[in-house]
């Protein structure tokens, strides 16, 4: 299959911390899905995390533990992001970071993503498509790109910031005969981490 056949799902979190495993928590999720060109789909929701949220992570994204207090909770939101990706690949610039938290707090509440579901790093494209860019920072990489570039730091616009540049290069890769999914999906795939679930939680994988 051509990858401009393929759905994908370009997602970011925006977090209390950088450590899952150390109690930060999800507290901002958005996607886009896309199928060539084409926003097909859109998620989006706060998170609460039922913590406070550090002043440092706040002055970053700028979401308070004040803005959080009715936001839905993970056990609410995530099993509706695994709907939202459905059987598209996954996409984010350095999408480990983003993957560690949603596959982390999916295992707190006994789930998990398909394993069948691929995962797609634009960050891993940059570096092989543009590997004389001084650096691969999103916003560096969109400007080199000519791709606008607004507010940062908050899901829904770096998902949108990410997505014009996984278009841009997407169509880099064709260029380069990578147009066929599974040859895609071994230029720039990443695997994604795997957590023990949590078995008081668990009622369904999926």
């Amino acid at each position: 299959m051509n990858i401009k056949l393929a759905e994908f799902v370009i997602f970011d979190v925006e977090t209390t911390g950088l450590s899952p495993v150390d109690g930060d928590r999800i507290i901002e999720i958005a996607a886009m899905k896309v199928k060539g060109p084409v926003v097909v789909d859109k998620f989006y929701s706060l998170v609460n995390p039922q913590r406070t949220v550090p002043l440092e992570a706040t002055q970053i994204h700028s979401i308070t533990t004040e803005m959080l207090v009715t936001a839905p909770p993970a056990a609410e939101v995530l099993p509706q992001m695994i709907h939202f990706i459905g059987g598209a690949c996954v996409a984010g610039h350095n999408v480990r970071f983003d993957l560690n938290f949603l596959c982390y707090e999916l295992s707190l509440l006994g789930r998990r993503l398909h394993d069948q579901t691929p995962a797609i790093d634009t960050l891993k494209m940059a570096r092989d498509l543009l590997p004389y860019l001084s650096n691969h920072k999103l916003s560096y990489l969109a400007r080199c790109l000519g791709v606008a570039v607004d507010q940062t730091h908050r899901a829904m616009a770096d998902v949108e910031l990410t997505v014009a540049v996984f278009l841009r290069l997407m169509e880099m890769a064709g260029d380069k005969d990578l147009h066929q999914v599974s040859v895609f999906l071994d230029q720039f795939g990443v695997e994604k981490p795997s957590f023990r679930l949590n078995q008081k939680s668990q009622e369904s994988l999926f």
